[in-house]
């Protein structure tokens, strides 16, 4: 049976698709494993990566049991060599994707059964987003990237056309303790893409690393390919010039946060571009804080929020009645599409709420 989830992602007209966790335990393989199944009902051509690995027995930190990635005949993936030897499905070489990775080679594959794949995918976004071309070039009409949110500084799910975020009891504390870490990695995933005319003036550093400073005429003040988080103390150097743009291709955290404050306030209308949402690890109060300086903040790649989807039950305890979970997200997600493809399975069988 269709569920609605399938049904927006189809009628929204994308071709890729990231499905990331808030953190471990929240859901995400299930929902990759429910979108393949519909995708395989469906009959639409499906490809499948991963940024790093997953599909293994055990979660590589905590070593709870974990949901395999199911995959269908006929499914494309993406997945390092190594993978390969530990597949439990017949499958045949497709192509190779020219990348390497620890994990060996990245080839496609096609499988031949149902069953169960671990994957192992690119890391780069780069890497990345040539695995997302060779899969859509292998026949896939939709390709979905398996990933979770801080996995890489390098990986990012801006490369894809739309993003499923899997949230859940597993961010522990209340119901109303994970609604309100979700709003607020929302609200940080969620920055607005910069105009054209500064994305052309940032695109060098973005697209080959580093940290840039431009002033009001556009013009460069320093560049360089070095460490995001290490760059507050050379930012600071020009606390005192014409500072108009500043653009940071890597990780934000709080040290180097703290120094953009300090040129936030002597230069109230500075815009800050990073690559996307996923790059700052900093609060939502501390965007809010920069915003009310007079500074901009601004992704090079915004973020397309599909949808997001829940997981009422945690295996380290605490979890939720699944109804009212789903009943709270979508009053404090009015703006998404909310879904807990679980519960929907589960009413759709027994015609009711069980």
């Amino acid at each position: 049976m269709t569920s609605t989830l399938w049904q927006r992602i189809q009628t929204s007209g994308m071709s890729s698709l990231a499905v990331m966790g808030m953190t471990k335990n929240t859901g995400k393989t299930v929902a990759l494993n429910h979108l393949l199944a519909q995708a395989a009902t469906a009959q639409v051509a499906i490809g499948v990566t991963s940024i790093g690995r997953d599909g293994e027995d055990r979660d590589q930190v905590f070593f709870i049991p974990k949901p395999p990635v199911v995959v269908w005949p006929g499914t494309l993936v993406a997945t390092a060599q190594a993978t390969l030897q530990r597949a439990k499905v017949r499958y045949k070489l497709i192509d190779s994707a020219g990348i390497d990775s620890p994990m060996g080679e990245v080839v496609v594959v096609k499988v031949l059964e149902h069953g169960e794949m671990e994957i192992a995918g690119a890391s780069r976004g780069s890497d990345q987003r040539k695995v997302i071309g060779r899969l859509k070039q292998c026949g896939a009409a939709l390709v979905l990237l398996d990933g979770a949110l801080g996995r890489s500084q390098h990986a990012s799910p801006a490369i894809a056309d739309g993003v499923m975020l899997a949230t859940g009891a597993a961010m522990g504390g209340s119901m109303a303790d994970v609604i309100r870490k979700t709003r607020d990695r929302l609200a940080i995933l969620g920055i607005a893409q910069a105009d054209e005319a500064t994305r052309t003036l940032c695109e060098p550093v973005l697209s080959q690393g580093g940290v840039a400073i431009w002033n009001g005429h556009g013009e460069v003040q320093f560049q360089a390919n070095i460490a995001t988080l290490n760059a507050g103390e050379k930012l600071l150097e020009y606390m005192d010039t014409d500072l108009a743009t500043i653009a940071l291709s890597g990780a934000v955290g709080r040290s180097l946060w703290q120094a953009l404050m300090k040129l936030a306030e002597r230069h109230p209308g500075l815009t800050l571009v990073v690559a996307d949402g996923t790059k700052l690890f900093v609060e939502n109060a501390d965007l809010l804080a920069f915003h009310k300086l007079g500074a901009q903040l601004r992704a090079y790649r915004g973020i397309n929020m599909t949808g997001i989807t829940l997981n009422p039950y945690s295996p380290m305890g605490g979890s939720f009645v699944a109804e009212e979970f789903l009943n709270a997200a979508r009053q404090a997600f009015a703006g998404y599409d909310v879904s807990d493809v679980m519960l929907e399975h589960k009413i759709k069988n027994n015609g009711a709420i069980g």
